[in-house]
């Protein structure tokens, strides 16, 4: 897999998020991320693009008895399907004109992407039931200056709370720091969940935040060295989002 073109590493991170890649692709595709922050801002930007569109879907309870009579039926389809991906793919490694639609295709694509996504998300509210899945929400936080990425805050209801550096970033100058903070929406006011260190990921649990929910504010403002002295920012804020539910 060569992911050294900007558009290639792109529409590569969104085929990972709809899940169309063959699991050979996808293993090195996972293999990549670890060591590739800026791989790892694709993949959630593709997530915010995508996967918040699954909220339109209702929830739905299946009879028992359906999902067997509905795998039983794909089988076969399942294999023509695989049969005819793996020739497409050998076709479309030696076509030149296929290689540069494939680094475009994204951008006329997002409606039948969300399909996709909406009809594997549906898929898998028949096999989990909704409530035995955790609310889960994604927030990117970029720098009021540019809106260039630095940061993405994870949070699952009742569990963790990941905050991730995905960008390059300037060093902490001598004697400040950089502190954690985060405000519902309707609020009153923020709360701090601490000091951060540079370009290191930091995990926290989610019981220190007062509320957890959609177009919930996170941000990193730079303080001093023993944090904001009163109940709220005091330095510039470097980087903020809001959340999306996944």
């Amino acid at each position: 897999m060569t992911l050294v073109d900007s558009q290639e590493r792109s529409a590569t991170a969104g085929e990972y998020v709809l899940g169309t890649m063959s699991a050979a692709d996808r293993g090195a595709f996972e293999r990549e991320l670890p060591n590739d922050r800026a791989l790892l801002a694709e993949v959630y930007f593709w997530q915010d693009c995508l996967l918040h569109l699954t909220d339109r879907v209702p929830q739905q309870v299946p009879n028992p008895d359906l999902w067997p009579v509905i795998e039983s039926a794909l089988t076969p389809t399942a294999a023509v399907v695989h049969v005819a991906r793996h020739r497409a793919a050998e076709l479309a490694a030696n076509d030149s004109v296929w290689q540069q639609l494939r680094r475009w295709k994204w951008i006329g694509s997002c409606a039948v992407a969300a399909s996709a996504v909406l009809a594997t998300v549906l898929g898998l509210q028949l096999l989990v039931p909704p409530a035995e899945l955790p609310a889960r929400y994604l927030a990117v936080l970029q720098a009021p200056q540019d809106n260039s990425t630095g940061w993405v805050v994870e949070v699952t209801r009742g569990d963790r709370v990941r905050l991730i550096p995905v960008g390059p970033m300037s060093p902490v100058p001598a004697g400040k720091a950089l502190q954690f903070w985060t405000k519902a929406e309707g609020a009153a006011g923020p709360t701090s969940l601490g000091l951060v260190a540079a370009a290191r990921t930091t995990e926290l649990p989610a019981a220190l935040l007062p509320a957890v929910g959609e177009k919930q504010l996170f941000e990193l403002t730079l303080e001093p060295e023993g944090g904001s002295p009163v109940n709220r920012p005091t330095g510039p804020v470097l980087f903020l989002g809001r959340t999306l539910r996944l």
